[in-house]
């Protein structure tokens, strides 16, 4: 499929920032829910990507959920002239989140208290 150049960049410019694209099974959808072009580009766009192994992709529930492989980063960092420091946001070493655990001192919500 014929993607217009810019379309393609900016497609290719979220991947490399996010380093994850989520997009919704509907070919006719005018417009994708975070890249400013239609969802038709953004599905064949990635899906030329997974064909070359630069993404993995997971379908589940309509949805289409993409993540960038080593070696899309690589391909994306000559395409897109980036510096080798730059990397998508899924590559960055952060402190682990940890899971908001609920409060044990209080009766809303939290773990219930056995009676004895």
């Amino acid at each position: 499929m014929l993607i217009p150049k810019e379309d393609r960049k900016k497609i290719h410019q979220y991947l490399f920032q996010e380093g994850v694209v989520v997009a919704k099974k509907d070919f006719n959808l005018p417009k994708h829910d975070e890249i400013d072009t239609r969802n038709l580009f953004v599905i064949k766009a990635l899906q030329s990507l997974t064909s070359k192994g630069f993404v993995k992709t997971q379908f589940s529930w309509q949805y289409y959920y993409y993540t960038l492989t080593d070696e899309g980063v690589d391909f994306l960092r000559t395409e897109l002239n980036i510096p080798e420091g730059i990397l998508p946001l899924t590559r960055l070493k952060n402190a682990p989140a940890e899971r908001p655990r609920p409060f044990r001192g209080s009766r809303e919500g939290g773990f219930r208290r056995r009676r004895d």
